[in-house]
């Protein structure tokens, strides 16, 4: 069978370090769920679920890697109507749900799924297809709007959801992969400049209060302690009580213990890791995360094709700005967005999105190099 020869050149070390990932974070899930006053359910049902989900990540990843990336390639444009319909899915009543003010997600019945997670990965893998297919074509304005107007699609649907963090995923996974295609960096400059003139317009016709109020909140957290301002604090007094070593498992009164830190498992989970493991428990983690990013570098250096090489940058700036911004968040550096940490939140579309994209990354590295049967 062809995939099985394929598999002799998977990249095992990337694979490792997701599942040490995944590890460290079943574990802080597990602290950070398993407190006497926790009302959000059972922790051993969390570790079920988180479990599940990544077993269905795994298969899914098995399954992706069994497709060649390039058949995929062939049905750009269907993974790309797929993608804008599953966004529109919340919209269908008694399937579509709103959840902590987000009208994202779907019910599934035996889970919700937040359809921007798997609308991610059809937008990286049909958007490299068309940067691939239009590579000389980078250039002329006319050329670059229609590719602005390709991308605006689905950030538009996901920030009327509303979710801004999102949005800016999708904003920055594709303003990476414009620039690995080779886009001229005077459009950049361009960018920076209507950014910085339509900021004001966008900010008092368009945010709404409690976006505008998370990014205030970043400068000056105290401002609204009770408010806006409780998530940023609660997680810098998490993170730094913590110390150089941690409080561990067995400690009690800590902030995790006591529940004064909101969304513990999911948003906030690697201020719960600062707080048990401490600076060289984060720092670790974290070593292990940029160990994950540059590896993905590797492997689309290594590409056979520009195709695979903007599909792997596309989940690189992806998993990168996710887990710039969600380290951020913890530190009180970055706006709270609600934007998971891959591998290590509890939260089943996430993770089972984040093995899928690791699936399209093996898919392409496992086909780097021809093989004659």
């Amino acid at each position: 069978m062809e995939w099985i020869k394929y598999l002799k050149k998977l990249d095992f070390f990337l694979l490792f370090i997701v599942v040490v990932l995944f590890a460290i974070g079943l574990f802080a899930i597990n602290v950070a769920t398993n407190t006497e006053n926790f009302l959000a359910g059972e922790s051993s049902s969390f570790i079920f679920r988180q479990l599940l989900a990544f077993g269905l990540g795994i298969a899914g990843m098995i399954m992706i890697t069994m497709l060649d990336y390039k058949t995929l390639g062939q049905y750009w444009i269907h993974v790309y109507v797929i993608s804008i319909i599953v966004l529109l899915l919340v919209y269908v009543p008694g399937l579509g749900i709103v959840n902590k003010g987000t009208r994202g997600w779907i019910d599934l019945g035996v889970m919700e799924f937040q359809t921007s997670e798997i609308a991610k990965l059809g937008f990286i893998i049909s958007f490299a297809k068309l940067l691939d297919i239009r590579k000389n074509k980078l250039d002329k304005l006319s050329d670059v709007l229609l590719l602005v107007g390709f991308i605006l699609v689905p950030v538009l649907f996901v920030f009327i959801q509303p979710d801004l963090g999102q949005s800016i995923v999708f904003l920055f996974t594709a303003a990476g992969m414009l620039f690995i295609a080779g886009l001229n960096m005077k459009y950049y400059y361009s960018l920076i400049g209507v950014f910085i003139i339509g900021f004001p317009i966008f900010w008092n016709y368009f945010m709404q209060d409690f976006q505008k109020n998370r990014i205030i909140t970043v400068f000056n957290p105290a401002s609204d302690p009770l408010g806006e301002g409780y998530h940023a604090l609660q997680s810098m007094i998490t993170v730094g009580s913590g110390g150089l070593f941690g409080k561990g498992v067995a400690a009690e009164n800590t902030m995790t213990k006591l529940n004064y830190l909101p969304a513990q498992w999911t948003d906030f989970i690697f201020s719960v890791i600062s707080e048990t493991a401490g600076f060289i428990g984060a720092s670790l983690v974290v070593l292990l995360l940029f160990t994950f990013l540059f590896r993905l570098l590797k492997d689309a250096k290594t590409a056979r094709d520009e195709f695979g090489t903007l599909i792997i940058s596309g989940v690189c700036f992806m998993f990168m700005f996710q887990i710039f911004e969600n380290v951020g968040m913890t530190m009180g550096i970055m706006p709270i967005t609600g934007i998971t940490l891959p591998f290590l939140s509890y939260g089943g579309s996430s993770l089972m999105t984040n093995l899928l994209a690791v699936g399209m990354v093996l898919n392409v590295n496992m086909r780097r190099h021809q093989i004659n049967f």
